[in-house]
């Protein structure tokens, strides 16, 4: 998320759909299934500002947020979705975890390897020289026996769109073309030590930006794939605008999707491909949100992109400046319009959505 200022017979098993039981697998025996043909996982992200600052973490979801959520658009979400930052904790986020399984849902985290939350600079302590130089190995072994313990199927990102300059580690900040090579080196080097250490419950995703800006050749978002072996899904972010007052970022979520998705199911055609992050400011004035929201929804239900097997709305908002006219606003249930649009689009294509994971067990 840019802001402006993851022989045995294969076994399918359901959680169930209420939140008072939950069928759980035994540890370490699955992974999240895509959803049958035809249908899409839901997933959830919201963060709110935390008190005293004017950041929001990330990662400070509640289930009440959950459960409001779904009431409001009459759906329930397959999972939960956050950021996990080290500048904060480099422990296995357990309670986080614990409370999203409890609610029947699969916990996705956002591995932020960061100095803090400002963007478009270098990084100071996780940089992909001292992650591919095995500085952070312990944390990373620690975090993967949390994981393990935890045992219970995980979605998990590293390096969230990397063909994106707000992030330390595009190659902007990394030697520009002798970036992506260094990215790919850090990213399996993550995948490989948190493997080593057992972690097969954790599922990777790859999670790319729809257009690479700065638009270079070197930038490509191909540039920056680790290889199929070290993907389970991949993953996308489609914005509209993200600011009141944005003039670029206009594109519609097709014109976006008909761009990226070509270049994601040429590079591994096998792959099935979520929307990570999608969403539009409630304020932009020319962009009306709800109506951005409704097309991209429809056409998701349309299956105009087969690969697709899920989507996740980014609710949050921001502070850009020190003018609140200017800040960015895109929870859903904070527009009365974009909700009722969204509950009416889930509604009318309610026989397209997996609300309940599935899982299988891995080979």
């Amino acid at each position: 998320m840019v802001f402006a200022g993851t022989k045995r017979k294969s076994l399918l098993v359901v959680l169930a759909a209420g939140y008072a039981s939950v069928v759980i697998a035994p540890p370490g025996e699955v992974s999240l299934a895509p959803p049958p043909s035809g249908k899409l996982y839901q997933g959830f992200f919201f963060s709110a500002v935390s008190p005293g600052s004017d950041d929001a973490n990330e990662h400070n979801v509640t289930a009440t947020d959950v459960l409001q959520f779904e009431r409001a658009i009459g759906k329930k979400t397959s999972w939960v979705y956050f950021s996990n930052n080290w500048f904060e904790s480099r422990t296995f986020p357990e309670a986080t975890c614990g409370w999203i399984r409890s609610l029947g849902k699969v916990p996705y985290v956002r591995l932020m390897l960061r100095s803090d939350l400002d963007q478009k600079h270098a990084e100071k302590i996780f940089s992909l020289a001292h992650i591919r130089a095995g500085r952070f190995d312990d944390d990373l072994k620690h975090w993967a026996e949390g994981a393990r313990a935890f045992g219970r199927p995980i979605l998990i990102e590293w390096g969230t769109e990397p063909n994106g300059e707000w992030f330390a580690w595009n190659g902007k900040w990394n030697g520009r073309a002798t970036g992506p090579p260094q990215y790919v080196e850090a990213y399996r080097h993550i995948v490989d030590v948190m493997r080593a250490a057992g972690a097969d419950n954790l599922q990777w995703v790859w999670h790319v930006n729809w257009d690479d800006d700065p638009e270079s050749r070197w930038n490509r978002l191909e540039n920056y794939f680790p290889g199929e072996s070290y993907c389970t899904w991949m993953a996308v972010s489609a914005y509209g605008p993200l600011t009141p007052r944005a003039v670029e970022g206009l594109e519609s979520f097709r014109e976006e999707m008909d761009h990226v998705y070509p270049r994601l199911t040429k590079l591994a055609p096998n792959k099935a491909i979520i929307i990570a992050e999608f969403g539009c400011d409630i304020h932009h004035r020319k962009v009306t949100a709800a109506t951005w929201a409704r097309l991209a929804l429809r056409d998701l239900f349309s299956r105009r992109w087969p690969a697709v097997v899920g989507f996740c709305w980014w609710s949050e908002s921001w502070e850009n400046d020190n003018v609140a006219a200017h800040n960015s606003d895109l929870v859903i249930l904070h527009d009365a319009a974009l909700t009722t649009a969204y509950r009416a689009e889930l509604k009318e294509h309610a026989d397209q959505i997996q609300e309940t994971p599935l899982f299988r067990e891995q080979r």
